[in-house]
């Protein structure tokens, strides 16, 4: 009895430790949902306000004209102020004098702080509310190429739902940028490093109009279409109708505003978003974009080659000439701004010297010597983990994390770039006085003698080296410096030693792509990856999704028939020749005369019976180039060439599109009655320019043949390395190695992608020819694609198949 009096005295406090009251219980619900019925209403506002915004630009002309006018009076008014500054400018030599004094302020580093970083984002007003506004829900669609994305831009475009859906397109600023001062610098790194720079001024720039009374500084260039104003007219017409890029930049010219920050600015607000996945896969990149993904849906198409993609992204190589450039670039860049560059710049450039030093070093080298006349003792390939080579390189006291942030945040591979064009040019080392002069020009003189020279007596011009030379090869470090801070489970550096340090180079490679697709999966409520020919898929759920941390029961597959009708596709495994030779392209068989011989009746045969184009994939150039060598010496070449002309793969990028013309044109000319030609063959490689994105439909491609199975060079270093990480960390699957199925998914990924250039559309058809008896075992057979493999036929002589072949042809005849 003594004890209820005071337990009632206290039961609140009773209460609390034990389990809340019924009445404190129900209050804190009523609130919970009072809250959650207000953020509906705030976020239902703002979404009405969104809607009839973009409702009035849309039906609004006179508003579009208001803008435009009042743009024209802004440039106007910039035109008459510059004339009166100039005019005033006029005679005041002294001014001028002070000017050129400060020409080289746009090259000194700013004062860097790394451990009072504040987190701006670029391009965003502080004083913006629509800058807050949430993301709704949307699909990213993303894609391998700009092309393919402007193709899938347009069906959106054409379908019912175009009018009513806010889609916007992402790109690169090599893509979007319309500044042409800008987009001249051509290199992807140097575009955005100069865009970044121009913001900066920018800002800047208020900051030094306050300091009137103090000394004027050289005006920095800032970038006239960085206009927040016009980019939010840019969003906003965005987002009213569906555009691609091409229509983009249009959009951007006409508006005098930035398409690359305006679409980025269209992103909270679009439900459709439309990007190259190199863009999303890649961590910084996406963040840079305003790229939120949790509860989001991403579709990644055309995901054949996700894994390598992940890979690349992800990897990194310098060689030792870049690396020895970089050292003297940026010692020399010190030593000219020493007395202006504050504590901080310097620790940070002190250290970047420091492991270009050692990385030089690691290959055999010396940074103060011509990479090009130091010769390496021991070649050869040295794959180290990442922890072995920091400590090897004497660098593991470094905090590497530190230094790509640096790298990062300062400019300061712009910085040098500008430093090295004003006094260098592109020159390896920078000239800085007549010592330097002189010393460049021997270096120069000294690589013409051993590069050799042509006819006329002019250095031999390589694309490839006037590529890199083209951006600061400081720029190369600083992606093997981001490489270098994985996991050290996660990849390897490769030491490739080769004749000289300069020839040498590091590599990374990462091994593991999951640990950067896994943030993808765990952020998004859906992940769709498509695409036409993803066989095999165990490389998908293993490699991938598996490492990524994914629920099996997450993963569903689903894979469908093709299109068109069963009888407009004849696949045929062919296992021997009309010589009876059996097919079986391996490296020790091919290089054979009797296998070359036989390639080569199967080809004169076919291309007796089949019209319009024939298209025949070899397993790499040189194999293709030793194949028609041979033919040439036996006379096999001119009894091809009698019935089809012949055309070859460049090797050259910029020539594939000038073959495919004339491939095409052959065979148009071919196909009017009365000719003795049927048509032309096509040499191509598996792997090559033509085995991916190249669309022969129709009477480009009525036959597409594989000789033998393009498997990879095993011996590669890198491969090898990979199929050691596979069998330590995967597990077996039917008996067989990890390994094993690695060499034969990509095997049988390259094949799948180039027989499925010839089907193109419902209506079309076509035969496709396997030249290898090995196709029809059934670990190899299971992996073509369904649409393929429940059609093909397996003939072990050429007999049958040439009937077959006869046969279909009658049928295909029909369909003309």
């Amino acid at each position: 009895g003594q004890d209820g009096p005071s337990r009632g005295q206290d039961g609140s406090g009773g209460a609390h430790t034990a389990g809340e009251p019924d009445w404190v219980t129900a209050f804190v619900q009523r609130k919970e949902e009072r809250d959650k019925v207000d953020r509906l209403k705030e976020e239902q506002i703002r979404r009405k306000k969104r809607e009839d915004r973009l409702e009035k630009i849309r039906h609004n002309v006179q508003l579009k004209y208001a803008v435009k006018r009042k743009r024209c009076e802004e440039d106007e008014a910039k035109r008459l102020l510059q004339l009166s500054k100039e005019a005033l400018s006029q005679g005041a030599g002294e001014e001028s004098l002070d000017q050129l004094d400060h020409t080289e302020e746009e090259l000194i580093l700013a004062e860097y702080e790394s451990d009072d970083e504040k987190k701006v984002v670029s391009g965003l007003e502080e004083d913006d509310d629509d800058l807050e506004e949430e993301h709704v829900t949307k699909i990213y669609y993303c894609s391998r190429t700009h092309s393919q994305l402007a193709q899938f831009v347009r069906e959106v475009q054409k379908s019912p739902f175009g009018k009513d859906t806010r889609l916007v397109s992402l790109g690169s600023r090599q893509n979007l940028c319309v500044n042409e001062e800008v987009r001249r610098l051509g290199a992807l790194q140097l575009i955005n490093d100069r865009c970044m720079e121009m913001q900066k001024n920018k800002h800047e720039k208020k900051s030094d109009e306050a300091n009137e009374g103090k000394k004027k500084r050289v005006s920095r260039a800032v970038c006239p279409f960085y206009s927040y104003e016009q980019m939010q007219f840019l969003r906003d017409e965005v987002l009213v109708e569906v555009k691609d890029i091409e229509q983009l930049v249009s959009l951007g010219r006409e508006t005098k505003a930035c398409p690359y920050y305006g679409s980025r600015f269209a992103i909270p607000a679009a439900q459709l978003v439309v990007l190259p996945y190199q863009m999303l896969l890649h961590e910084p990149t996406r963040n840079a974009a305003g790229i939120k993904l949790k509860d989001q849906v991403v579709i990644i198409d055309e995901a054949h080659n996700l894994i390598d993609t992940i890979t690349c992204i992800h990897s990194a190589e310098v060689s030792g000439s870049q690396l020895c450039c970089a050292h003297s670039q940026l010692s020399q860049y010190m030593e000219r701004y020493r007395k202006r560059l504050k504590a901080k710049n310097l620790m940070y450039i002190k250290q970047i010297l420091y492991l270009l030093e050692r990385f030089v070093a690691t290959l055999g080298g010396n940074v103060n010597q011509n990479p090009g006349c130091q010769a390496v003792s021991q070649t050869g390939t040295v794959l180290k983990s990442i922890n072995d080579f920091l400590f090897q390189s004497q660098i593991d006291n470094i905090n590497l994390f530190k230094v790509q942030r640096y790298c990062e945040k300062s400019l300061i591979s712009r910085k040098l770039f500008g430093f090295v064009e004003r006094y260098g040019g592109p020159a390896s080392a920078v000239k800085t006085n007549k010592e330097n002069q002189k010393l460049a020009g021997l270096q120069n003189f000294l690589l013409t003698l051993q590069q050799g020279s042509d006819k006329e007596g002019n250095p031999p011009v390589d694309a490839e080296h006037n590529q890199l030379r083209a951006a600061s090869p400081l720029m190369q470090t600083e992606g093997f410096l981001s490489a270098l801070t994985n996991a050290n489970q996660d990849g390897r550096v490769i030491l490739n030693r080769q004749g000289t340090v300069g020839q040498s180079s590091l590599k990374f490679l990462l091994l593991n792509p999951a640990v950067h697709f896994a943030k993808v999966v765990q952020e998004c409520r859906a992940v769709i990856i498509a695409g036409g020919t993803m066989q095999p898929m165990a490389d998908f759920r293993e490699q991938l999704l598996g490492c990524a941390g994914v629920d099996p029961a997450r993963v569903v597959e689903f894979s469908c028939g093709h299109v068109i009708p069963p009888e407009n596709i004849l696949p045929i495994i062919l296992c021997s020749g009309p010589s009876s030779q059996q097919l079986e392209f391996t490296y020790q068989t091919r290089d054979l005369p009797q296998m070359m011989d036989e390639t080569g009746r199967i080809l004169c045969n076919l291309c007796n019976v089949i019209p319009g184009g024939v298209v025949c994939f070899f397993p790499s150039y040189e194999y293709e180039k030793q194949v028609f060598g041979h033919w040439e010496k036996t006379g096999l070449l001119s009894r091809l060439a009698a019935k089809k002309k012949i055309f070859q793969e460049p090797k050259k990028a910029n020539q594939v599109e000038q073959v495919l013309v004339e491939y095409a044109k052959c065979i148009k000319r071919c196909s009017q009655p009365g000719g003795q030609m049927t048509g032309a063959l096509l040499l191509s490689v598996v792997g090559g320019k033509m085995s991916e994105g190249i669309n022969f439909s129709d009477d480009l491609g009525r036959c597409v043949i594989m000789v033998g199975m393009p498997y990879p060079n095993i011996k590669s270093p890198e491969l090898q390395e990979k199929m050691t990480w596979l069998d330590k960390t995967m597990p077996r699957a039917a008996g067989q190695a990890p390994s094993r199925a690695l060499i034969e998914n990509l095997c049988m990924k390259a094949v799948n992608q180039s027989i499925g250039r010839a089907i193109r559309h419902q209506k079309d058809f076509a035969s496709i020819l396997l030249l290898d008896h090995r196709y029809s075992r059934p670990a190899i057979f299971n992996k073509l694609p369904q649409w393929i493999r429940e059609r093909t036929q397996v003939k072990p002589a050429f007999g049958a198949a040439f009937a077959e072949l006869r046969k279909v042809r009658t049928h295909f005849m029909c369909c003309y």
